[in-house]
């Protein structure tokens, strides 16, 4: 019988310690926002998903006035989901309509009568999908144990990742489909261009033997008066 190899229990685990670290939550991300700048963050989310976010600018060190800026969350097609003018410390939230691009944008603002702007510290914590459910407050309506509400975070998460996988494999053959179409139109396009150099070589020696035969001679007797008088001066 042959033995184990000390690899494999790592290897059945290493499905397990994934999703366990995929299971982990997300950081929030922080940047500086220079005055009279403007930062985008874009990020592409699956249709019918939670979005929740939380943002804070902090004050420009050394600053008398507080932080000035505006946010803007958009879609692709130019859609506000969220604005805030002058914006401090908030939340947001909205469910995606569509698979789409969206993006969020601070925009400083200089305020009038100042010179350069300090930047500004931006913290924003932005989660969509399981991260943005609220399984404390599931586990309060449905009085669940705080391993059944892992379970039920861990299963979500499975449950995300496949349909990830799904969509993956939606838009690899989407993808396949347009790649067949276009090899398809490219050796259409190869033939009909090779029917025309063909066509273009069988008839280029006949419009050459064409050019160099010689025009036949006039006759004498159709010869006007004029044509012998031209001739009788030369």
């Amino acid at each position: 019988m042959p033995l184990p190899l000390p690899g494999r229990p790592r290897l059945r685990l290493a499905p397990l310690l994934a999703l366990l670290l995929l299971a982990g939550p997300a950081r929030p991300i922080s940047f500086q926002l220079p005055g009279k700048a403007r930062k985008c963050l874009r990020e592409e989310i699956h249709r019918d998903t939670l979005v929740t976010g939380e943002y804070e600018i902090g004050a420009p060190p050394g600053s008398s006035s507080g932080p000035s800026a505006n946010l803007k969350i958009t879609d692709s097609a130019g859609h506000i989901l969220y604005a805030k003018e002058d914006a401090t410390k908030g939340k947001f939230a909205f469910t995606t309509e569509d698979y789409d691009m969206f993006e969020a944008c601070f925009e400083s603002k200089l305020p009038v009568g100042t010179g350069r702007m300090p930047d500004q510290l931006v913290i924003l914590d932005m989660k969509h999908g399981v991260e943005a459910k609220n399984y404390e407050e599931i586990a309060k309506v449905e009085k669940l144990k705080p391993l059944e509400v892992e379970l039920r975070r861990l299963e979500d998460l499975s449950e995300s990742i496949v349909n990830d996988f799904a969509y993956m494999k939606k838009r690899e053959e989407e993808m396949r489909d347009t790649n067949e179409s276009t090899n398809t139109r490219v050796l259409y396009f190869s033939i009909f261009s090779m029917c025309c150099l063909i066509g273009l070589a069988t008839w280029q020696p006949q419009l050459d033997t064409a050019g160099t035969q010689p025009c036949p001679p006039r006759a004498i007797s159709q010869m006007t008066p004029t044509d012998w008088s031209y001739s009788a001066g030369t």
